[in-house]
């Protein structure tokens, strides 16, 4: 019996979902941090390590598997990725102490990070054939969008319905399970297959781009870390600064930064990806200052601008990023660089939150803040420069007549 298959555009809007459930798969308990905090007694770096489990296991993943999808195929490689995805949110659903919560979260590391570079891939080999230079923002579109669906379904469901702690990872088991089966009738054929047998290594770059490859990886990581300051302690920085126990309230000023995160992907579509990550960078400055400022006067319309601007600046720099890789990348290596770049970013993102939540339980919330925006401003600064020089690099080559 042959397999209904889905369409070009059907299975594009498919893995862009996939895309999206690697950021609310990563969000879905950011809200719920204060509540197993006081459930069960946990300091702010327990918490963080809840969250820093995640992408620990998400590199480990990318380490060995980062390659598979390039043999087997985009389809199979996010199919197995759902599987463990929607495995870590039933853990999360049943969990009766925090043991069972790390378990969860390995689960779903290992999820996202089966499924994140063959997700980004299939976004772009499914992109109109006149389009597929705008795969970059569709890519950021659908992480601020699984953004914006963990923190407003998760505010709605801890703050109003029942079973706080449990009924938020249930929906979103019930949503990757439905994703699991959009996904499987998604055709595979679409893939450049890599040659050989699969083996498991690290990515390697291809001679010629390794400038392009380091550039969109500092553009990256720096937009990841500076979502893990968002997802490990926006929901307590938000308490604080807010003075507000409302999980929806709180959840909004989280959603507020995936909202920017969103629309700024609109006017920044037909930008070259060096002047998207120019702008990236500056206002990822801009918003780590005005941030550590709403910290020290407790101002809650600093903070919105801060979380609307840092929001503005993670959708760019991952734009960006992801816009140089998808323009630099043959399709015959394109999960493994992907794989590569989302490794070093979940890497970043894990060293950060667990550094910030161990600052933020020896010393207090306020200077893990002050650490974390001059971190992200130090990343942004470093990936501009790495910009200026590959584009100072690549001028040359580009003035160079051809030879007849």
């Amino acid at each position: 019996m042959t397999r209904a298959v889905l369409g070009r555009q059907a299975s594009f809007l498919t893995a862009g979902a996939v895309v999206a459930h690697t950021i609310w798969t990563s969000a879905a308990p950011v809200l719920s941090y204060p509540l197993y905090a006081s459930e069960w007694h946990l300091t702010t770096f327990a918490t963080t390590a809840i969250f820093a489990v995640y992408p620990v296991f998400v590199v480990a993943i990318l380490v060995v598997f980062g390659n598979l999808s390039d043999f087997i195929g985009r389809r199979e490689a996010m199919l197995i990725g759902l599987g463990f995805s929607a495995a870590g949110s039933i853990m999360f659903a049943v969990a009766p102490d925090v043991r069972l919560i790390f378990l969860g979260r390995a689960l779903m590391g290992i999820g996202v990070g089966l499924s994140a570079g063959p997700s980004a891939a299939a976004v772009v080999e499914f992109s109109s054939a006149h389009r597929v230079g705008q795969a970059g923002s569709v890519t950021a579109a659908a992480q601020s969008i699984g953004m914006m669906a963990a923190a407003l379904i998760g505010g709605v469901l801890i703050q109003f319905a029942p079973l706080p702690l449990r009924l938020n990872f249930v929906v979103l088991a019930v949503v990757l399970i439905a994703l699991f089966g959009l996904t499987w009738f998604m055709p595979n054929h679409t893939v450049t297959h890599a040659q050989g047998r699969w083996s498991p290594r690290l990515p390697a770059i291809p001679r010629g781009d390794f400038a392009p490859f380091v550039t969109a990886t500092a553009a990256v990581t720096c937009s990841y870390v500076l979502g893990a300051m968002t997802l490990s302690l926006g929901a307590q920085v938000a308490r604080d600064v807010v003075a507000s126990s409302n999980a929806l309230v709180n959840g909004g000023t989280i959603a507020l930064f995936a909202l920017s995160s969103a629309l700024l992907t609109i006017p920044a579509r037909g930008m070259r990806p060096s002047r998207v990550i120019t702008i990236g960078g500056i206002l990822a400055v801009a918003a780590s200052a005005l941030l550590a400022i709403s910290g020290y006067e407790h101002s809650l319309a600093l903070y919105t601008f801060a979380q609307a601007g840092a929001g503005g600046a993670y959708s760019l720099l991952l734009l960006g990023g992801l816009g140089l890789m998808n323009a630099h990348t043959p399709a015959t290596h394109r999960g493994a660089m992907l794989s590569a770049l989302f490794l070093v970013a979940y890497l970043g993102q894990a060293v950060a939150a667990l550094s910030l939540g161990q600052v933020a339980t020896r010393w207090s919330l306020g200077m893990a803040v002050d650490i974390g925006v001059g971190l992200i401003a130090t990343l942004a600064v470093i990936t501009l420069l790495l910009d200026a020089v590959r584009r100072k690099s690549a001028a040359p080559r580009s003035r160079t007549p051809s030879r007849r």
